[in-house]
């Protein structure tokens, strides 16, 4: 079994996509932290069915609760770790590549304002909107983190294998990229054709 894959990077940088896609391509079970994280939310009362809820009042109205509780934080993490140790899983996740040893850790980078971009076609905000959003996901993210573990979201990228830029590429170029270092480091093979 291969051993798991993490995607980190910022909020709306394209993270779920590459997963989705080496998840496909190399038979390996896809989990999304903010997902996880999203239960937690639903045990607050939050409606959280929504795609985009992160983006959403409520998302944000969770972010200020995380702030002042980092319990929601915690169990999240400590899930994703026993699932990350069980190998064969590729995680979306902005804390784990801190946390684990071992696998191979992608750090997708880009502007805000091309994540305010992606958001705006996604969810269908305005450009200002989702540039507010991105930029207070990413602070407050940033803060929490700092806070809870000690490091440096977006900063400090020495625990990456690889940082791949998406400022200039497209979907399937950043997946192509992606799917070349997982070849690479594990010698893997594709369970369906490049």
């Amino acid at each position: 079994m291969l051993k798991s894959v993490i995607i980190s990077g910022p909020p709306a940088i394209g993270k779920t996509t590459v997963a989705k896609g080496l998840a496909k391509e190399f038979d390996l079970k896809y989990l999304s932290g903010g997902d996880v994280l999203k239960e937690l939310a639903e045990e607050q009362g939050f409606r959280t069915g929504r795609d985009d809820f992160w983006d959403t009042s409520f998302g944000m109205e969770f972010l200020s609760m995380r702030k002042t509780n980092h319990e929601f934080d915690k169990k999240v993490d400590e899930k994703l770790k026993k699932l990350f140790l069980e190998g064969g899983k590729i995680i979306t996740s902005y804390t784990l590549p801190w946390l684990v040893q071992d696998g191979i850790k992608i750090w997708l980078a880009g502007s805000q304002e091309n994540s305010a971009k992606r958001m705006t076609i996604r969810d269908g905000i305005s450009f200002e909107k989702a540039l507010e959003i991105v930029e207070k996901r990413y602070q407050e993210n940033k803060m929490i983190y700092k806070k809870l573990y000690g490091f440096n979201f977006g900063d400090d990228l020495s625990v990456f294998d690889i940082i791949i830029n998406t400022d200039n590429l497209g979907a399937y170029e950043v997946l192509s990229v992606a799917r070349s270092v997982v070849k690479e480091r594990y010698g893997a093979k594709t369970t369906t054709k490049s």
